[in-house]
This record gives structure tokens, sequence and C-alpha cells, in this order.
């Protein structure tokens, strides 16, 4: 990837990493530079402290300061209801006590119970040991990326649109009890499940990603489809998201409905060019057909080619697109706040929206999805290709250097985030389900 003018507010140097080439890894499961290493944190089929199993197909996840140093994962489980059966509660559902049931989203007929979730885990990364781990979000299906709060719980989005009602899925017969494609808040530092209360007011669509802007509580949103939206949630009261607020889609000033794909010369946007944004108001945000992001782009919101990973980069936001650009091998934007976001006055000083990278051919990183902002200013960037998948770092010049590969199967790599002390990098392997805590000698 190339870029021009990096929007990140973080010093823009170029300088090499010091982070050296990847060595095999004799466990056969992630390459890493020499002096680095990892532990395995969390594992499908392990037996957590509730007594329910680790599901499969990590994705999403956070990371929260525990006690004495200690470190608290948030993980989203992708899992649809026709694959119950390796949910955390197995064939079980339906012996489960009432007032555990009371606290699963979908029943699913209690043959088909949302399979998807949350698993919570508590880490040590003074000893290298997982104290305690368990089921945090039961019942909802496709919980893809999200995002943490500054309030100290986890936002788990749903990526899908389903309805009430019984059809074949994935060739199995599925019932649902519930409408699905909502965000739900997991607190941090709870013992059991959560309530399972949809944020309605945050839109029903294939929910990705989510970030907070702190100084207003806005939400910043992905939508995981060919032409998606961007869109901000601004709450009635900051950090209280079920009390209501608006949803809004990103809209280019001047360029009403501009397709950001790039797939052809048409309208294309450059390396590093810098965008004026406004906000659109949406309205009927609960649908009960899928067209929320058919509305907003007839009201002239821009659209973007799958965006999925997204997270706070200083002061602005930085987002993928994995199918993006030219060789529709992903793209990077990142978001720039105005000094107004959200309030009266802010089509004055406008936010800006700038491409920060585009992958071709010959780039390192492909198909970008889930990514964070690292302690010394880098983007890290999972991958998501048809090949194996790594983890690919850029500075905020646009080089790029890579920090691990899973050469051992063909599993995207997911919910990469560090401790709140930078010194512990966790990423997901999605299949069949693995968290890995790596550390090393870590950028200055």
């Amino acid at each position: 990837m190339a870029a021009a003018s990096p929007p990140l507010a973080r010093s823009a140097r170029a300088a090499e990493t010091g982070i050296g080439p990847l060595r095999p890894d004799p466990g056969e499961r992630l390459d890493l530079p020499d002096g680095f290493s990892y532990r395995v944190v969390s594992k499908t089929g392990d037996t957590m402290d509730d007594g329910f199993r680790v599901p499969p197909a990590h994705d999403g996840m956070a990371a929260f300061p525990g006690a004495d140093g200690r470190v608290i994962l948030v993980c989203n489980h992708e899992m649809p209801p026709a694959f119950s059966e390796y949910s955390a509660f197995g064939t079980d559902f339906k012996s489960l006590p009432d007032e555990l049931k009371e606290r699963v989203y979908d029943h699913g007929g209690g043959t088909s119970p949302g399979a998807g979730g949350t698993t919570t885990t508590v880490y040590n990364p003074r000893t290298g040991l997982t104290e305690r781990q368990h089921l945090s979000l039961a019942g909802t299906e496709l919980n893809c990326a999200g995002g943490p709060t500054p309030w100290g719980s986890w936002l788990s989005c749903e990526e899908c649109f389903e309805s009430p009602g019984t059809d074949f899925s994935r060739g199995r017969l599925v019932t649902r009890e519930e409408k699905h494609g909502y965000v739900f808040e997991v607190p941090a530092s709870g013992a059991g499940l959560a309530d399972p209360r949809p944020i309605r007011a945050m839109g029903r669509f294939e929910h990705e990603a989510c970030a907070v802007h702190e100084p207003s509580g806005i939400v910043y949103m992905t939508e995981d489809r060919h032409y998606s939206l961007f869109y901000r949630y601004i709450p009635d009261v900051p950090g209280r998201l079920h009390e209501g607020g608006r949803l809004q889609a990103l809209a280019i000033t001047g360029r009403p409905a501009q397709q950001l794909h790039n797939w052809s010369g048409d309208r294309a946007i450059a390396t590093g060019e810098s965008l004026a944004t406004h906000w659109i108001d949406l309205d009927d945000v609960d649908p009960a057909e899928n067209d929320l992001r058919l509305r907003g782009t007839a009201a002239g919101a821009a659209t973007f080619a799958r965006g999925e990973g997204l997270c706070a980069a200083d002061d602005a936001f930085a987002f993928t697109c994995t199918i993006g650009g030219r060789a529709r091998l992903g793209q990077v934007f990142v978001y720039q706040p105005s000094p107004l976001e959200g309030s009266a006055g802010e089509e004055e000083r406008p936010g800006r929206l700038t491409l920060l990278a585009e992958a071709g051919e010959d780039s390192l990183l492909r198909n970008a999805d889930n990514l964070t902002m690292a302690p010394w200013g880098d983007l890290i960037v999972c991958e998501d290709t048809s090949g194996h998948c790594g983890l690919v770092g850029i500075r905020p010049d646009g080089t790029q250097y890579q920090l691990a590969d899973n050469a051992y199967s063909k599993s995207e790599l997911a919910g990469v985030c560090f401790s709140p002390d930078g010194k512990t990098l966790f990423v997901n392997i999605q299949y069949p389900g693995t968290t890995v805590a790596i550390s090393g000698p870590w950028p200055a």
C-alpha cells in the first residue's frame, strides 16, 4: 500500500520498527519475529468455570484492565444457530434452569438457540495463565466484531439480518423467536451472563464493528455489505445507549451517494485524498426489511466495499473495507471528527474522510479486516484472505511490515487488541477458535 499526507495525529515517523523477519513456529500455530512468543489463552472446546464449553469462531475482542495487572478479554463468537450443537450449551439447552434461560436472547424454539455471543476471560500476563472464563452473552447470532467503550463495556455486533420464523439455514432446519441484526452491550466486569437487550436505536443491519468518540459519546459503526454505509449513533445521554439517540450515515460534501469502492476509474478517489463530510439522519432504524443502507444511499450517503474493522486512532478513527480498491484487495480509511462533532455548527467545521491506503497486487497486506492502533502509533491489521492470513503493521506514512503469519491453516485472524499497559498483543485464530497472547520486544 502507498499513502500520502497521513491523517493520524500521532508522530508521522516512517522509521523502521525494529521488528525482524518471521520465524517458523515449532508449534505450527503462528509464525512470529525473532524474540517474540505466544501463549494460548482460550481454546474451543475447553470447559469454562461456569461449566459451559468455549465456543468456536473467535472473532472481535477487546482487552480491559483487571485487578492487580490482570487483563479481562471479552471475545465475540461468530456462530449461526444452525451450528448450535457446537455452542457453549452443546445439546443441553433444554435442560438448563429457567433462570439461566432468561439470560439467553433467542431460544430457537428449544432446538436451535442462538449459538453466537461472547465469552469473558481473565488472563494474568505475569504468570501467562488463564485464571477464569465464562459465557457472558448468549442466544445471539453471528457476533462478528464490535468495540470497547470508555465506560468499561463491550459492544457486540450481530453481522446478520434475520427475522422470527423457521427455515433452512446452512442445510439445517432453524427456528428463530427473535429479530437479529443488533448491537448488544456486555459489561467487562460482569461475572455471568449479561442482560441480552438489543440496542434498537443503533439500527438493525449487518453490523460489523463499533468505536466510541470519547469526548461526545458518539458511536461509529461499520457494515459488512458490498455497498455499505458508515454510521454514527448520537446517544441522547452519553454512555447510556439504551436510552435512545439518533442514527446517521456519513456523506461526502458535494458528492451525493459517492461510491468509495474505487472499483473503476469513475469518481475514484486517490490515496491520501481528504474529503469534507456531513451526516444524514436515518429514520425507521429498526426496519422489517433489510433496506436501511438502501434508503441511506438514496438520501445521499456514501457507500463502501464491505466496511469491517474499526478502531480509535488517536483523535481519529481508522476503518477497513475488505474488498475495496481497484484490485478489490482492501482499503484503509481514516475519519477525522469535526471539533464540533455531533453538535451545532459542525458543518462549518466538518469532519474529513481520508483514504490512507489501498491494496494492489504487489501489496503486503491483503483483505484488511479487524485492526487496532499500537502504542507506538502504527495500525496493526488482521487479514481475511482466501489463503493463509497474518498480521500486518501500517506505519502512518502507509508503509508496511509483517508482524505474524498463520501459515498453518486458512483461518482468518481477528480480534487484535493490546493489553491496557501495551505490553501484550492478543489475537484470535478464528477456526477452530484460539486466542493467543503475544509478547516480545515491542517498539518504543
